[in-house]
């Protein structure tokens, strides 16, 4: 709604549809779980991308979390490939205790580069969907994109048999997955705490 695509949630009234991935809302609990793993008092971060129209909403959700745990918030911007050396860079001279990365299609597009790095300078890391534990990222939370995709799917058959696309309301996601990767917690010297495992969906070994 923000970016006017649709005028509410439930009654769409323009010429799309579709599924929500509530994007921004889901950036504090990130930061929540990233921080079980680096408690303390240390700085943490969010990595985001100044060029996507949701950056203000995921820093504002950020700076809300970090306030109510008592931690520190940095944001550092990357828009380019270009730019993550100098972020990871800016999170090692503030000694950033762990990192938030932005979900936005660009850093998804970078998965694998994101992920060498947050390696490379040791820092806990969290992404919004499985696929980046799945290339050795340490941990994500987020909506199932597979369910997403199956709802979208829905909506599309909705329209096919002549709803009008404004008057189908757009989805929100039913299913979340944190997954975890203990083979990547193990190699940044990190202890995943019992209470913590219990609550994944998936743990990859």
């Amino acid at each position: 709604m923000s970016i006017g695509l649709v005028h509410s949630i439930n009654r769409p009234g323009t010429n799309a549809t579709g599924v929500s991935l509530v994007t921004a809302a889901l950036g504090g609990k990130r930061l929540e779980l990233v921080c079980e793993l680096a408690p303390g008092f240390g700085a943490v971060a969010l990595l985001a991308n100044p060029a996507n129209s949701n950056a203000p909403a995921h820093v504002a959700d950020a700076r809300i979390a970090a306030s109510a745990i008592g931690r520190q918030l940095i944001v550092v911007p990357a828009s380019a490939e270009t730019d993550f050396e100098t972020a990871f860079r800016t999170l090692a001279d503030n000694a950033v205790r762990a990192l938030v990365v932005q979900n936005e299609p660009f850093f998804d597009s970078q998965r694998e580069q994101l992920v060498a790095m947050s390696a490379r300078y040791n820092l806990p890391t969290i992404y919004h969907i499985r696929e980046f534990p799945q290339v050795g990222g340490l941990m994500s939370y987020g909506p199932s994109l597979v369910h997403a995709y199956y709802q979208a799917g829905l909506q599309a058959v909705r329209v096919l048999k002549g709803e009008k696309p404004g008057d189908v309301p757009v989805l929100q996601p039913t299913t979340f997955e944190f997954v975890i990767n203990l083979k990547t917690a193990n190699a940044l010297g990190l202890t995943i705490p019992p209470t913590l495992l219990a609550r994944a969906d998936e743990v990859i070994e």
